[in-house]
């Protein structure tokens, strides 16, 4: 619920400011107190909630899924075995669909980009107030708990594949086929050389800007309805109009959090699969 001292306009921003590290102006380090605050540390602030959110999804994957490999039985298999099981499994058959050539990391990634950017995700189901209101009473100004909000860990994300999209293009094709696909298409004539030089390098340029802005602009579009949906809880004089807005706000919270439900698992199998068809385009001899 919305603070009783925070009018509408300072609830929204305190919610979408992250707890923000680096340098102030005048040289000293500290936390940001104010969205301005942080803006002005410039590039080598860190954005401390959306780092330890996801990094603390990070371990519970791992530990999930290490508790369910050294439990795995041939006999019957437990629930978590099971579920386990299941979204290796289709996301096995996913890459196989995709991917046609020999590499063992591709299957392993995708699953990895999958369920860690599905429980980034999942955070945002968390009620919108509870986390930032405990982080305040121990003193915390900020708290954003969905890292996939913040187009600092999405763009990493996206850079990463990037990364591996430039080396396995260079390592399959060598430099000269790598330039070759960039010149060399879609007008296969000399003098159009520069021309498709700058379409294929805007092509390029345009596949980590889509996963990593497509995956932050649906969930922070997301994530501000749910702060828009908390408003409503933010009547504290209860005639009977305000009654029935208050349980309003509250079907439309569940009825929003069970269709965000697909939303998130949507956005995560989105990244994943355009991961494997870079890939997948990167492996290939000529230019799709």
């Amino acid at each position: 619920m919305a603070s009783e001292n925070q009018t509408t306009q300072e609830y929204l921003q305190h919610h979408l400011t992250n707890l923000t590290y680096g340098q102030h102006p005048d040289g000293s380090w500290g936390f940001a107190h104010s969205a301005a605050e942080a803006q002005a540390m410039g590039f080598w602030s860190v954005n401390v909630d959306s780092m330890f959110w996801a990094i603390v999804t990070g371990l519970l994957f791992v530990w999930m899924f290490r508790s369910a490999a050294s439990k795995a039985t041939a006999g019957v298999p437990g629930g978590m075995q099971n579920f386990v099981e299941m979204i290796i499994d289709f996301i096995d058959d996913t890459t196989q669909s995709i991917f046609s050539h020999k590499n063992d990391l591709i299957a392993p990634l995708a699953l990895t980009i999958f369920v860690w950017v599905f429980l980034m995700n999942l955070m945002d189901l968390v009620p919108i107030d509870w986390i930032p209101k405990l982080a305040s009473a121990a003193g915390i100004s900020h708290m954003k708990v969905v890292a996939t909000t913040d187009p600092n860990i999405t763009m990493s994300m996206a850079l990463t594949v990037f990364v591996l999209i430039l080396y396995y293009s260079i390592k399959c094709k060598g430099i000269g086929g790598f330039m070759k696909e960039l010149y060399g298409h879609p007008f296969p004539v000399a003098v159009l050389y520069p021309v498709n030089f700058v379409l294929e390098l805007v092509t390029l340029i345009a596949k980590p800007l889509s996963l990593g802005l497509r995956l932050f602009g649906n969930m922070y579009a997301g994530e501000m309805i749910f702060i828009l949906i908390a408003l409503m809880f933010s009547i504290h004089a209860f005639g009977f109009s305000e009654v029935l807005m208050v349980a309003g706000g509250g079907l439309m919270q569940f009825v929003w959090a069970a269709f965000h439900v697909i939303v998130i698992t949507l956005q995560a199998f989105v990244f994943a699969v355009l991961t494997i068809v870079y890939l997948a385009q990167a492996h290939e001899a000529e230019a799709h």
